[in-house]
């Protein structure tokens, strides 16, 4: 009998020491770099709130460093480089000239990009399915297909478009990249391009003086940080004159523009923390292929067609995934 009190308190010692040193035991805290364009936006909660679902709680086992640029791109070398030294566990990072960064400044942290542009044609990743290096992450475009289908659902829209203004910012090299692939399917389409740049906040409303100085018939934009921060401002220029306005993005239309044909970029944010959970808990970079959007949705908002006297067609009110009336 007193053995068997003897081995029962010895049990109880060991179970009681085990489960005090496992409580003892530190949780580990992750830290994430995040390197934007331009200012903190709504894609940001719902990033926060994919690396909730995955189960981290900010500020006990996650830490987030915010990097942004402001529309300063000459800054971005020089913030990637911040996170760098803080030797951050991944870094999160949004369009091209942020990627490019990025990965210029670190070879062996991960990185996850949200909305790279055209990533094999800029030479972002050796291909999607084995992206090499230290990228990965998600794309927005399936190049020039995905441009050519804006541009034609733009002239569609608005019936004898001739002349097409293309609101980019001229720092961006995925714009660059665009413009070049907007060439093609603009041919095919008969409408001329008139390329219309901007490099900071300031600059739309002179950007849009002179789309009207060359008689453009329309405006096809080209998203990025500093664009998107300002969108409801580059729609109400629109609207004031009186320019159908294609955009690549739902939140453009319900800023006061016109039409958008997009994938769901919050779907993107909600990627990434699958992506940066994946990279948290061992899988390297090269081994996640990059995706590419499979599901494009058609935006319209009839309340800013009849801003400008613009009567939508039918067909493509019917095709709409959203009507905005």
């Amino acid at each position: 009998m007193i053995k068997k009190i003897l081995v029962w308190l010895l049990a109880t010692v060991i179970l009681t020491t085990v489960s005090f040193a496992a409580a003892q035991q530190p949780t580990k805290v992750y830290r994430i770099g995040y390197l934007g364009t331009g200012t903190r936006s709504p894609f940001v909660d719902v990033f926060e709130q994919g690396m909730r679902d995955h189960g981290y709680q900010l500020g006990k086992n996650l830490l987030i460093e915010y990097r942004f640029a402001e529309g300063k791109f000459d800054r971005l070398p020089d913030l990637a480089a911040d996170l760098v030294r803080l030797n951050v566990d991944v870094i999160v990072t949004g369009v091209n000239p942020a990627i490019v960064a990025a990965k210029q400044a670190t070879s062996t942290i991960p990185i996850v990009m949200t909305f790279g542009n055209d990533p094999i044609g800029s030479g972002l990743v050796a291909s999607l399915a084995n992206p090499g290096g230290n990228l990965t992450g998600l794309s927005v475009d399936t190049g020039d297909e995905f441009l050519g289908k804006r541009l034609e659902l733009m002239k569609e829209m608005s019936g004898k478009l001739s002349r097409v203004a293309v609101l980019f910012n001229s720092a961006n090299s995925g714009h660059q990249l665009y413009l070049k692939n907007l060439e093609h399917p603009a041919r095919g389409l008969k409408l001329t391009l008139i390329p219309v740049g901007y490099r900071e906040t300031g600059d739309f409303e002179n950007a849009f003086k002179t789309m009207t100085t060359k008689q453009a018939g329309g405006v096809f934009l080209f998203s990025d940080g500093v664009s998107f921060a300002q969108r409801t401002l580059i729609a109400s220029l629109a609207v004031k004159r009186r320019l159908p306005s294609g955009y690549p993005a739902r939140e453009y239309v319900e800023a006061g523009g016109l039409a958008s044909y997009g994938p769901d970029l919050n779907n993107n944010m909600r990627r990434a923390a699958t992506y940066v959970d994946k990279i948290l808990k061992g899988t390297k970079p090269a081994d996640l292929p990059v995706e590419q959007p499979m599901k494009f949705e058609l935006i319209i908002s009839l309340k800013t067609a009849k801003q400008i006297g613009l009567t939508v067609p039918p067909n493509l009110l019917v095709r709409a995934n959203k009507v905005i009336r």
